[in-house]
């Protein structure tokens, strides 16, 4: 997780993420809160034992979005590290190979890393987990098309990392028209034996279909949130580690909140929820809990 030092909302990437708003703070106030937010949400998750290693952004360059940091880097149990192509180009600055630096630090072997980012130059984009939803159990992963997700990146990512694709459109109402939602992890969770999903987001019919299909198929419940629980963040979950190897389904306090009590039950039948007020950081960002968190599979050394 990376702690923020130049928080605020990014005027580049509010052109096609219609989660962000403005809010009527000074971006030092911004930055502040969002800090606050940070530092008490990784409280919550240490509380229950989740091993977090937590890396401070430097002042430059400037990163307004560097608190979400699964967009750019991903981490798998072969030992292999994905570095992915980013749709705003200030967010290539969030780029740090001292991370990796970190990561061995912290004893975890780093074999091989795949670096996507010269798709930019042909103005390609796959933004890391926000754009792939990894099941690594059954060697599948999701991808909703977007400006930020190319299919043939996406391919080429499944065809390197040996996952099966399972591919669609999700889209999201904006100003009455259907528009594409920019990241598939806003509109999806994918857990060990569950799926939280917008499937009113999936508006193809044969898509919405094949993707609940590959997701049964699989023994994963479908636990279905509206696009109205989607804004407020619901489907931006990631399932984590505590300790004694009990599993945490990780969420905002806003998504928590606009869950019915039958689904926290649904859900709590297979883990128990975190949640953390997280409303400056997803109002100025729109981004939730799973985009502040790169989940770590590398083995250890």
């Amino acid at each position: 997780m990376i702690r923020p030092v130049s928080f605020r909302m990014n005027e580049q990437t509010a052109v096609n993420n219609y989660f962000m708003e403005d809010i009527d703070m000074k971006n030092q106030e911004i930055n502040q809160k969002a800090q606050e937010e940070f530092d008490a949400f990784v409280s919550v998750l240490k509380n229950k034992g989740v091993n977090v290693i937590v890396v401070q952004d430097t002042k430059e360059p400037d990163t307004p979005d560097s608190i979400f940091p699964n967009n750019w880097i991903s981490f798998h149990a072969n030992g292999t590290v994905g570095v992915y192509p980013m749709f705003a180009e200030n967010r290539r600055n969030e780029r740090r190979e001292d991370i990796l630096d970190v990561l061995e630090k912290n004893n975890f072997k780093i074999k091989d890393v795949i670096d996507y980012t010269s798709a930019e130059d042909e103005e390609l984009y796959l933004e890391g987990t926000g754009s792939i939803l990894i099941d690594r159990v059954n060697k599948k992963a999701y991808c909703a098309l977007s400006e930020r997700a190319a299919e043939d990146l996406f391919i080429e990512f499944c065809e390197d990392f040996d996952f099966f694709p399972v591919i669609f459109t999700a889209n999201q109402s904006v100003d009455g028209k259907r528009l594409p939602i920019y990241h598939t992890n806003v509109m999806m969770a994918l857990a060990e034996t569950f799926v939280v999903i917008c499937t009113d987001a999936i508006d193809d019919k044969k898509e919405r279909k094949n993707v609940l299909d590959h997701l049964k198929k699989d023994g994963k419940e479908i636990i279905a949130i509206t696009e109205q629980q989607m804004h407020h963040f619901a489907g931006n979950m990631l399932q984590v580690l505590g300790g004694a190897d009990k599993r945490y389904m990780v969420m905002s306090s806003a998504a928590y909140g606009s869950l019915t009590p039958k689904q926290i039950a649904q859900i709590e039948n297979h883990c128990a929820i975190l949640h953390s007020s997280l409303h400056t950081i997803e109002t100025c960002g729109g981004g939730s809990a799973r985009c502040m968190m790169a989940e770590v599979f590398l083995p250890k050394s």
